[in-house]
Protein backbone atom coordinates (compact mmCIF):
# COMPACT_ATOMS: atom_id res chain seq x y z
CA UNK A 1 0.00 0.00 0.00
CA UNK A 2 1.35 3.42 -0.95
CA UNK A 3 2.07 5.89 1.82
CA UNK A 4 -0.04 8.98 2.31
CA UNK A 5 1.49 12.40 1.75
CA UNK A 6 3.15 13.68 4.95
CA UNK A 7 1.61 17.15 4.62
CA UNK A 8 -1.81 15.61 4.09
CA UNK A 9 -1.39 13.47 7.22
CA UNK A 10 -0.71 16.57 9.33
CA UNK A 11 -3.38 18.63 7.56
CA UNK A 12 -0.85 21.20 6.30
CA UNK A 13 0.18 22.92 3.09
CA UNK A 14 3.60 22.23 1.59
CA UNK A 15 5.13 25.54 2.74
CA UNK A 16 4.12 25.09 6.41
CA UNK A 17 6.51 26.47 9.03
CA UNK A 18 8.20 24.42 11.76
CA UNK A 19 5.87 25.84 14.40
CA UNK A 20 2.85 24.85 12.32
CA UNK A 21 4.23 21.33 11.92
CA UNK A 22 4.88 21.02 15.66
CA UNK A 23 1.41 22.30 16.52
CA UNK A 24 -0.32 19.98 14.05
CA UNK A 25 1.68 16.95 15.19
CA UNK A 26 1.12 17.64 18.87
CA UNK A 27 -2.64 17.84 18.29
CA UNK A 28 -2.74 14.54 16.42
CA UNK A 29 -0.37 12.78 18.82
CA UNK A 30 -2.46 13.73 21.84
CA UNK A 31 -5.63 12.61 20.05
CA UNK A 32 -4.33 9.23 18.86
CA UNK A 33 -1.78 8.40 21.58
CA UNK A 34 -2.08 4.69 22.58
CA UNK A 35 -2.37 5.61 26.26
CA UNK A 36 -5.59 7.42 25.45
CA UNK A 37 -6.75 4.77 22.99
CA UNK A 38 -5.91 1.35 24.46
CA UNK A 39 -6.38 -1.62 22.10
CA UNK A 40 -7.31 0.72 19.27
CA UNK A 41 -5.29 -0.37 16.21
CA UNK A 42 -6.62 2.46 14.05
CA UNK A 43 -5.49 5.11 16.58
CA UNK A 44 -2.11 3.38 16.91
CA UNK A 45 -1.65 3.45 13.13
CA UNK A 46 -2.58 7.14 12.92
CA UNK A 47 -0.19 7.94 15.79
CA UNK A 48 2.70 6.19 14.01
CA UNK A 49 1.75 7.85 10.73
CA UNK A 50 1.71 11.35 12.24
CA UNK A 51 4.97 10.73 14.09
CA UNK A 52 6.73 9.57 10.93
CA UNK A 53 5.47 12.60 9.01
CA UNK A 54 6.58 15.05 11.71
CA UNK A 55 10.01 13.37 12.12
CA UNK A 56 10.74 13.87 8.42
CA UNK A 57 9.28 17.36 8.01
CA UNK A 58 11.01 18.75 11.12
CA UNK A 59 14.43 17.70 9.74
CA UNK A 60 15.54 20.24 7.13
CA UNK A 61 17.60 17.77 5.09
CA UNK A 62 14.95 15.06 5.08
CA UNK A 63 12.24 17.58 4.29
CA UNK A 64 14.23 18.94 1.33
CA UNK A 65 14.64 15.43 -0.09
CA UNK A 66 10.99 14.63 0.53
CA UNK A 67 9.82 17.84 -1.13
CA UNK A 68 11.95 17.01 -4.20
CA UNK A 69 11.62 13.22 -4.50
CA UNK A 70 8.65 12.30 -2.31
CA UNK A 71 8.80 9.15 -0.17
CA UNK A 72 11.60 7.76 -2.36
CA UNK A 73 13.88 10.52 -1.09
CA UNK A 74 13.54 9.48 2.55
CA UNK A 75 12.93 5.73 2.41
CA UNK A 76 15.19 4.13 5.00
CA UNK A 77 16.02 7.58 6.47
CA UNK A 78 13.10 7.83 8.86
CA UNK A 79 13.33 6.34 12.30
CA UNK A 80 9.65 5.46 12.02
CA UNK A 81 10.01 3.20 9.03
CA UNK A 82 10.99 -0.41 8.84
CA UNK A 83 13.58 0.00 11.57
CA UNK A 84 10.80 0.52 14.11
CA UNK A 85 9.53 3.49 16.00
CA UNK A 86 12.38 5.73 17.07
CA UNK A 87 15.15 3.24 16.34
CA UNK A 88 18.27 5.13 15.29
CA UNK A 89 16.32 8.33 14.82
CA UNK A 90 17.66 11.76 15.76
CA UNK A 91 14.53 13.19 17.36
CA UNK A 92 15.64 16.83 17.70
CA UNK A 93 12.52 19.02 17.77
CA UNK A 94 10.33 15.96 17.90
CA UNK A 95 11.90 14.87 21.17
CA UNK A 96 10.81 18.09 22.84
CA UNK A 97 7.28 17.55 21.61
CA UNK A 98 7.33 13.98 22.93
CA UNK A 99 8.34 15.31 26.33
CA UNK A 100 5.38 17.70 26.36
CA UNK A 101 2.98 14.99 25.22
CA UNK A 102 4.18 12.51 27.84
CA UNK A 103 3.85 15.25 30.45
CA UNK A 104 0.26 15.99 29.43
CA UNK A 105 -0.73 12.33 29.34
CA UNK A 106 0.97 11.42 32.60
CA UNK A 107 -0.25 14.47 34.50
CA UNK A 108 2.72 16.78 34.06
CA UNK A 109 5.27 14.56 35.77
CA UNK A 110 7.73 15.00 32.93
CA UNK A 111 8.24 17.91 30.53
CA UNK A 112 10.65 17.96 27.63
CA UNK A 113 12.70 15.04 29.00
CA UNK A 114 13.96 17.09 31.95
CA UNK A 115 14.43 15.66 35.41
CA UNK A 116 11.25 15.89 37.46
CA UNK A 117 11.02 18.14 40.49
CA UNK A 118 12.19 16.30 43.59
CA UNK A 119 10.23 16.16 46.79
CA UNK A 120 6.60 16.82 47.61
CA UNK A 121 5.14 20.33 47.92
CA UNK A 122 3.78 21.19 51.35
CA UNK A 123 0.04 21.13 52.00
CA UNK A 124 -1.99 24.32 52.13
CA UNK A 125 -3.51 24.97 55.55
CA UNK A 126 -6.57 26.91 56.69
CA UNK A 127 -7.62 28.35 60.02
CA UNK A 128 -10.16 30.88 61.28
CA UNK A 129 -9.63 33.89 63.53
CA UNK A 130 -12.03 36.26 65.32
CA UNK A 131 -11.62 40.01 64.89
CA UNK A 132 -13.60 42.77 66.54
CA UNK A 133 -15.91 45.03 64.56
CA UNK A 134 -13.44 47.90 64.97
CA UNK A 135 -10.44 45.76 63.92
CA UNK A 136 -12.23 44.84 60.71
CA UNK A 137 -13.17 48.47 60.07
CA UNK A 138 -9.78 50.06 60.79
CA UNK A 139 -7.35 47.16 60.26
CA UNK A 140 -5.18 45.49 62.87
CA UNK A 141 -2.33 43.07 63.45
CA UNK A 142 -3.30 39.77 65.07
CA UNK A 143 -1.01 37.13 66.52
CA UNK A 144 -1.94 33.53 65.73
CA UNK A 145 -0.53 30.13 66.65
CA UNK A 146 -0.73 26.93 64.62
CA UNK A 147 0.96 23.55 64.40
CA UNK A 148 2.43 22.71 61.01
CA UNK A 149 5.27 20.80 59.37
CA UNK A 150 8.52 22.74 59.37
CA UNK A 151 11.92 21.86 57.96
CA UNK A 152 13.93 19.77 60.39
CA UNK A 153 16.69 21.94 61.82
CA UNK A 154 18.87 18.97 62.75
CA UNK A 155 19.30 17.64 59.20
CA UNK A 156 18.37 20.85 57.32
CA UNK A 157 15.60 18.98 55.54
CA UNK A 158 17.76 16.19 54.08
CA UNK A 159 16.34 13.49 56.37
CA UNK A 160 19.84 12.07 56.90
CA UNK A 161 21.63 11.61 60.20
CA UNK A 162 24.14 14.33 61.11
CA UNK A 163 27.45 13.73 59.35
CA UNK A 164 25.84 11.66 56.56
CA UNK A 165 24.22 12.47 53.24
CA UNK A 166 21.39 10.83 51.30
CA UNK A 167 22.59 8.47 48.58
CA UNK A 168 21.42 8.30 44.99
CA UNK A 169 18.52 5.92 44.48
CA UNK A 170 19.83 2.78 42.77
CA UNK A 171 16.52 2.09 41.04
CA UNK A 172 16.10 5.39 39.16
CA UNK A 173 19.74 6.56 39.32
CA UNK A 174 18.64 9.83 40.92
CA UNK A 175 16.14 10.73 38.19
CA UNK A 176 13.12 10.29 40.45
CA UNK A 177 11.34 8.28 37.76
CA UNK A 178 11.61 4.90 36.13
CA UNK A 179 10.88 4.04 32.53
CA UNK A 180 9.17 1.00 31.15
CA UNK A 181 8.56 -0.14 27.62
CA UNK A 182 4.91 -0.25 26.63
CA UNK A 183 4.47 -1.42 23.10
CA UNK A 184 6.50 0.82 20.82
CA UNK A 185 7.07 3.72 23.24
CA UNK A 186 8.49 4.32 26.70
CA UNK A 187 6.42 5.47 29.71
CA UNK A 188 8.00 7.30 32.66
CA UNK A 189 6.50 6.89 36.15
CA UNK A 190 7.47 8.03 39.65
CA UNK A 191 10.13 5.82 41.16
CA UNK A 192 8.43 3.55 43.75
CA UNK A 193 11.58 3.12 45.80
CA UNK A 194 12.44 6.78 46.50
CA UNK A 195 8.94 8.19 45.84
CA UNK A 196 10.33 10.54 43.23
CA UNK A 197 13.01 12.19 45.35
CA UNK A 198 15.90 10.50 43.54
CA UNK A 199 17.61 9.88 46.88
CA UNK A 200 17.62 7.27 49.62
CA UNK A 201 18.32 7.87 53.30
CA UNK A 202 20.25 4.96 54.80
CA UNK A 203 20.93 6.57 58.19
CA UNK A 204 17.80 8.60 59.05
CA UNK A 205 17.87 11.70 61.22
CA UNK A 206 16.81 10.91 64.78
CA UNK A 207 14.81 14.12 65.10
CA UNK A 208 12.54 13.75 62.07
CA UNK A 209 12.95 9.98 61.46
CA UNK A 210 14.23 10.64 57.95
CA UNK A 211 11.25 12.76 56.87
CA UNK A 212 13.23 15.99 56.58
CA UNK A 213 10.50 17.87 58.45
CA UNK A 214 8.65 17.72 61.75
CA UNK A 215 5.48 19.11 63.29
CA UNK A 216 6.00 22.21 65.37
CA UNK A 217 3.92 24.99 66.91
CA UNK A 218 4.68 28.37 65.36
CA UNK A 219 3.53 31.93 66.06
CA UNK A 220 2.70 34.30 63.21
CA UNK A 221 1.59 37.91 62.89
CA UNK A 222 -1.36 38.46 60.55
CA UNK A 223 -2.16 41.89 59.13
CA UNK A 224 -5.92 42.38 59.00
CA UNK A 225 -6.62 44.87 56.17
CA UNK A 226 -8.97 47.83 56.55
CA UNK A 227 -12.54 47.00 55.54
CA UNK A 228 -12.38 43.20 55.61
CA UNK A 229 -15.59 41.30 56.32
CA UNK A 230 -16.63 37.90 57.65
CA UNK A 231 -15.83 34.79 55.57
CA UNK A 232 -13.16 36.58 53.54
CA UNK A 233 -9.75 34.88 53.43
CA UNK A 234 -6.21 36.14 53.78
CA UNK A 235 -3.47 34.20 51.98
CA UNK A 236 -0.08 33.90 53.66
CA UNK A 237 2.19 32.52 50.96
CA UNK A 238 4.66 29.87 52.09
CA UNK A 239 3.23 29.67 55.61
CA UNK A 240 1.62 26.24 55.19
CA UNK A 241 3.32 22.88 55.65
CA UNK A 242 6.96 22.70 54.58
CA UNK A 243 7.70 20.77 51.38
CA UNK A 244 10.16 17.91 51.25
CA UNK A 245 13.48 17.68 49.38
CA UNK A 246 13.43 21.36 48.47
CA UNK A 247 9.87 21.36 47.09
CA UNK A 248 7.90 24.57 47.77
CA UNK A 249 6.05 25.13 51.04
CA UNK A 250 2.26 25.30 51.11
CA UNK A 251 0.22 28.42 51.82
CA UNK A 252 -1.84 29.36 54.86
CA UNK A 253 -5.37 30.70 54.42
CA UNK A 254 -6.84 32.68 57.32
CA UNK A 255 -10.64 32.92 57.34
CA UNK A 256 -11.98 36.06 59.03
CA UNK A 257 -14.91 36.04 61.46
CA UNK A 258 -16.02 39.55 62.46
CA UNK A 259 -17.64 39.65 65.89
CA UNK A 260 -20.99 41.39 66.34
CA UNK A 261 -21.12 45.00 67.54
CA UNK A 262 -23.34 46.20 70.37
CA UNK A 263 -24.75 49.11 68.31
CA UNK A 264 -23.88 48.80 64.63
CA UNK A 265 -24.83 46.28 61.97
CA UNK A 266 -22.92 46.00 58.73
CA UNK A 267 -24.31 45.75 55.21
CA UNK A 268 -21.43 45.67 52.76
CA UNK A 269 -19.57 48.89 53.50
CA UNK A 270 -22.58 50.67 55.03
CA UNK A 271 -23.43 50.68 58.72
CA UNK A 272 -26.91 50.63 60.27
CA UNK A 273 -27.89 51.89 63.69
CA UNK A 274 -31.26 52.47 65.44
CA UNK A 275 -31.57 55.78 67.34
CA UNK A 276 -34.31 56.09 70.01
CA UNK A 277 -35.85 59.56 70.59
CA UNK A 278 -38.72 60.78 72.77
CA UNK A 279 -42.20 61.95 71.73
CA UNK A 280 -41.28 65.52 72.45
CA UNK A 281 -38.07 65.32 70.41
CA UNK A 282 -39.98 63.81 67.49
CA UNK A 283 -42.74 66.41 67.66
CA UNK A 284 -40.68 69.52 68.35
CA UNK A 285 -37.38 68.55 66.72
CA UNK A 286 -34.04 68.54 68.47
CA UNK A 287 -30.26 68.51 68.09
CA UNK A 288 -28.90 65.20 69.33
CA UNK A 289 -25.59 63.34 69.44
CA UNK A 290 -25.34 60.03 67.59
CA UNK A 291 -22.56 57.42 67.69
CA UNK A 292 -20.24 56.61 64.78
CA UNK A 293 -17.16 54.43 64.60
CA UNK A 294 -15.09 57.63 64.77
CA UNK A 295 -16.90 58.99 67.83
CA UNK A 296 -20.06 61.04 68.47
CA UNK A 297 -21.39 63.63 66.00
CA UNK A 298 -24.30 66.11 66.15
CA UNK A 299 -27.41 65.56 64.07
CA UNK A 300 -30.63 67.59 63.70
CA UNK A 301 -33.96 65.86 64.25
CA UNK A 302 -36.56 67.73 62.17
CA UNK A 303 -39.87 68.75 63.72
CA UNK A 304 -42.53 66.09 63.19
CA UNK A 305 -40.10 63.19 62.63
CA UNK A 306 -41.90 59.86 62.35
CA UNK A 307 -40.75 56.57 63.82
CA UNK A 308 -38.93 54.49 61.21
CA UNK A 309 -37.54 57.49 59.36
CA UNK A 310 -34.05 56.82 57.96
CA UNK A 311 -31.30 59.41 58.00
CA UNK A 312 -27.96 59.03 56.25
CA UNK A 313 -24.55 60.26 57.38
CA UNK A 314 -22.24 60.24 54.35
CA UNK A 315 -18.78 58.73 54.74
CA UNK A 316 -19.37 57.39 58.25
CA UNK A 317 -19.41 53.72 57.26
CA UNK A 318 -16.60 51.27 56.43
CA UNK A 319 -13.55 51.97 54.28
CA UNK A 320 -13.87 49.97 51.07
CA UNK A 321 -11.47 47.04 51.02
CA UNK A 322 -8.60 47.62 48.62
CA UNK A 323 -10.32 50.60 47.02
CA UNK A 324 -11.09 54.28 47.46
CA UNK A 325 -14.28 55.42 49.16
CA UNK A 326 -16.13 54.90 52.41
CA UNK A 327 -19.64 53.62 53.03
CA UNK A 328 -22.38 55.53 54.87
CA UNK A 329 -23.99 55.31 58.30
CA UNK A 330 -27.74 54.84 57.99
CA UNK A 331 -29.71 55.78 61.11
CA UNK A 332 -33.23 54.50 61.73
CA UNK A 333 -35.27 56.75 64.05
CA UNK A 334 -37.36 54.98 66.66
CA UNK A 335 -39.87 57.16 68.58
CA UNK A 336 -40.01 55.59 72.01
CA UNK A 337 -43.32 55.33 73.84
CA UNK A 338 -42.95 56.03 77.58
CA UNK A 339 -43.89 53.04 79.74
CA UNK A 340 -44.08 54.63 83.24
CA UNK A 341 -45.57 58.09 83.66
CA UNK A 342 -45.51 60.38 86.66
CA UNK A 343 -48.74 62.03 87.75
CA UNK A 344 -47.71 65.30 86.17
CA UNK A 345 -46.78 63.61 82.90
CA UNK A 346 -50.11 61.81 82.84
CA UNK A 347 -52.00 65.10 83.25
CA UNK A 348 -49.97 66.70 80.46
CA UNK A 349 -50.75 63.81 78.09
CA UNK A 350 -54.45 64.03 78.96
CA UNK A 351 -54.45 67.74 78.24
CA UNK A 352 -52.57 67.08 74.97
CA UNK A 353 -55.19 64.51 74.02
CA UNK A 354 -57.98 67.04 74.58
CA UNK A 355 -56.20 69.57 72.39
CA UNK A 356 -55.38 67.00 69.72
CA UNK A 357 -56.60 67.80 66.22
CA UNK A 358 -56.07 64.59 64.35
CA UNK A 359 -56.68 66.03 60.91
CA UNK A 360 -53.94 68.66 61.23
CA UNK A 361 -51.42 67.18 63.63
CA UNK A 362 -51.79 63.52 62.63
CA UNK A 363 -52.17 63.51 58.84
CA UNK A 364 -51.03 59.88 58.55
CA UNK A 365 -53.76 58.68 60.92
CA UNK A 366 -56.40 60.73 59.12
CA UNK A 367 -55.36 59.30 55.77
CA UNK A 368 -55.45 55.78 57.15
CA UNK A 369 -58.98 56.24 58.53
CA UNK A 370 -60.18 57.55 55.20
CA UNK A 371 -58.81 54.43 53.46
CA UNK A 372 -60.60 52.19 55.99
CA UNK A 373 -63.93 53.95 55.33
CA UNK A 374 -63.49 53.53 51.55
CA UNK A 375 -62.68 49.85 52.04
CA UNK A 376 -65.92 49.02 53.89
CA UNK A 377 -68.36 51.33 52.06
Amino acid sequence: MSKRDYYEILGLQKGASKDEIKKAYRKLALKHHPDRNPDNKEAETKFKEASEAAEVLLDENKRARYDQFGHAGVDGQSGFGQGGFGQGADFGDLGDIFGDIFGDILGGGRRGGRRRTRGTPGNDLQMGIDVTFEEAAFGAEKNISLTRFVECGTCSGSGAKAGTQPSTCDMCQGMGEVRRQQGFFTVATTCPKCQGSGQMVKDPCGTCNGQGRKREKVDLAVKVPVGIDSNQRLKLSGEGDAGTQGAPDGDLYVVINVLNHAIFERDGFNLHCTIPISFSQAALGDEIEVPTLDGKVSMSIPEGTQSGKKMRLKGKGIQKLGAYGVGDLILTIHVETPTKLTGEQREIFKRLSELDDSEKSHPMSRGFLDKVKDLFH
